[in-house]
């Protein structure tokens, strides 16, 4: 059964870590059909399954913390935490992946809410993680308001073209079906892919064969890890951070529309990117 999930919002840099749990509980809501309004996940039918990463707006105000891109961290029982309000989830301040080749810092974080009649349901938070040899290729926007920051393509295209690795961080709030997971991903992937390749198809069958028959419970870890433009890996944990790379997916259409998924145009959630654009803000004055 695949019901609501969340995204988090943004922080800015070294203020005090809330220390809140993990998530709170919240009732389990079945999904009616229609949906409208600010970010939500998967649904739980498959006709349902487009509306995971459909794009929604958000209208409610912003809580902002800060990202300490220096932080270091060991393990997910010592290392320092960001809480998003919206839905309790907590993110490592700084944490290392297996493919990476060094510590990445959380930049930002955002959540995505459906909303079901009248009834608003969380269904998954995110954060970015880069390393933070990215900022050397971002000068360009240094002193730019992060209005402005989040209005320029041609940042997030750079942040996309860095050869420095970045990974976005899933944490599920609901129990989802791995197939269903896959069908709305690809729902927002596939129509940002104009003429797909051999190359491409095979890779988004790479990335599917990865979560059809998966099943995903609250509270399991998705990452998706930009090595370069056109490399990234899949990594799946249900218990604490991965330990090893589920899936390698090599084209540059696939890893391209993935990430203006969530930091194009018409991003599906609009508090992560928000997000992200203030800690850049941050980091670049």
């Amino acid at each position: 059964m695949f019901e609501a999930e969340a995204i988090c919002s943004p922080s800015l840099l070294q203020l005090p870590i809330p220390t809140r749990k993990f998530i709170s509980s919240e009732p389990r809501i079945g999904f009616l059909t229609r949906i409208s309004t600010p970010n939500v996940l998967l649904s739980q039918t498959h006709h349902q399954s487009c509306s995971l990463f459909s794009i929604q707006k958000d209208s409610r105000a912003q809580t902002r913390t800060s990202f300490p891109l220096n932080a270091s961290s060991s393990s997910v029982e010592s290392a320092d935490y960001i809480e998003e309000p919206a839905t309790n989830v907590r993110f490592q301040t700084s944490l290392s992946l297996p493919g990476c080749s060094s510590s990445l810092a959380l930049l930002g974080t955002g959540y995505r809410e459906k909303v079901f009649a009248i009834i608003g349901v969380k269904v998954y938070a995110a954060g970015l993680y880069v390393n933070q040899s990215i900022l050397n290729n971002l000068n360009a926007w240094k002193g730019r308001s992060a209005a402005e920051i989040q209005k320029d393509p041609s940042l997030f295209s750079s942040l996309f073209q860095s050869p420095s690795e970045k990974s976005l961080q899933i944490i599920l709030v609901r129990d989802v079906d791995g197939k269903t997971f896959w069908d709305a991903l690809n729902d927002a992937i596939s129509p940002r892919i104009k003429s797909p390749t051999p190359v491409d198809e095979s890779a988004l069958s790479t990335f599917r064969s990865t979560f059809e028959g998966q099943p995903l419970k609250k509270g399991t870890f998705i990452f998706l890890t930009w090595l370069q433009a056109s490399k990234m890996v899949v990594s799946i944990s249900s218990n604490g951070l991965p330990s090893s790379v589920d899936a390698t997916i090599e084209s540059e259409n696939v890893s391209l529309a993935l990430f203006d998924v969530f930091f194009g145009d018409t991003p599906v959630s609009p508090t992560l990117k928000a997000s992200v654009a203030t800690g850049l803000e941050s980091v670049l004055k």
